[in-house]
């Protein structure tokens, strides 16, 4: 009898598809721990993009005070900054074993070699040319504008490269980003909006850099690394710019505060912020990393109003408010 209760209790044990209680128990387990690792790594991107983003609006914050009180050249400032990061990235690189690791197998892989330069290119490049070019043809608000339509690109981006329809909260998030950035940059008076056809042509092209800087490292970040992707592309886009636009015949007149403003700028500003923004890139994804991003004119505005003494207006709290529930749509 005893022997029959055990084969009983056995049998019971086992399920249709001929899997033991451990067994289903064990895979409980495992899913539970995936989901508190899938949690883990969505906080920790969404907050890597919002301080990211943070950060890139003080360093809009640095740049201006540069350009009001020193005349600083802008391409000597793209040139400079560039450089600066990207040996900050590449002296915290050599100091860790992992990433002189990650970086020495990243320089040895002829494909994933491929997509740094093209990231470099078509990215950080890009974008950062485009868009000082797009403030120097336009305005810095029309500039900030049309850098913000990289989020429709990314967003058909990924809904073809899904084969999907964009989803009610990343609709809801662009409308809301767009909106904001308007507000934040234009006052809400459309008249301070400069468009000549060639500033609209440069500001597109600052644009597609943005969503190309989101989209392109998206498969090498895992293999290697945010600092390692960033401070390479960082590093080697400062290199080509200086051999395309010889700096040094523009060097600026920079007291202790102005160069301290500049390493800000660089180490805060492009080093941490890029870090961190690709960081997110590589937990959450280029459409919602891309989306908590816009809470950089956010951060410009007020550093600005702490820094150098801007006035918040109605359009300005409007613009804060569409940003901050665009955040907590799609965090």
């Amino acid at each position: 009898m005893a022997a029959e209760a055990t084969e009983t209790v056995e049998e019971k044990s086992v399920n249709r598809f001929g899997v033991d209680a451990a067994s289903r128990a064990w895979r409980r387990i495992r899913r539970s721990r995936s989901n508190a690792e899938r949690d883990r790594r969505a906080v920790t991107g969404v907050l890597a993009t919002l301080f990211g983003g943070i950060f890139w609006g003080f360093s809009g914050t640095c740049a201006s005070f540069l350009f009001e009180n020193y005349t600083v050249d802008t391409t000597w400032l793209m040139c400079a900054r560039q450089i600066v990061s990207g040996l900050i990235f590449l002296i915290v690189i050599l100091s860790r074993r992992t990433d002189r690791g990650s970086l020495v197998r990243l320089l040895t892989t002829k494909r994933d070699v491929a997509v740094l330069v093209v990231f470099s290119a078509f990215g950080v490049l890009l974008n950062q040319y485009g868009y000082l070019m797009a403030v120097r043809l336009t305005n810095a608000g029309t500039a900030t504008v049309l850098q913000c339509l990289q989020l429709v690109m990314i967003m058909v981006y990924s809904c073809l490269r899904s084969r999907r329809a964009p989803r009610r909260r990343e609709f809801a998030g662009v409308v809301l980003a767009l909106a904001g950035t308007y507000l934040l940059a234009t006052g809400g008076n459309p008249s301070n909006l400069a468009i000549p056809l060639e500033g609209l042509t440069i500001g597109l092209v600052a644009a597609v850099g943005a969503a190309c800087m989101s989209i392109i490292p998206a498969r090498i970040l895992p293999k290697y690394g945010a600092s390692v992707v960033t401070g390479s592309g960082m590093l080697l886009s400062g290199i080509v710019t200086t051999c395309l636009f010889h700096p040094w015949a523009n060097m600026p007149q920079l007291d202790g505060m102005g160069w301290g403003a500049f390493f800000v700028l660089a180490a805060v500003g492009s080093c941490l912020a890029y870090s961190l923004y690709m960081q997110g890139v590589k937990d959450i994804g280029s459409m919602r990393a891309s989306l908590i991003g816009t809470v950089e004119p956010v951060s410009a505005a007020v550093t600005s109003a702490v820094v150098l003494g801007t006035v918040f207006t109605m359009p300005d709290i409007a613009g804060f408010a569409c940003i901050i529930v665009m955040v907590f749509l799609t965090a």
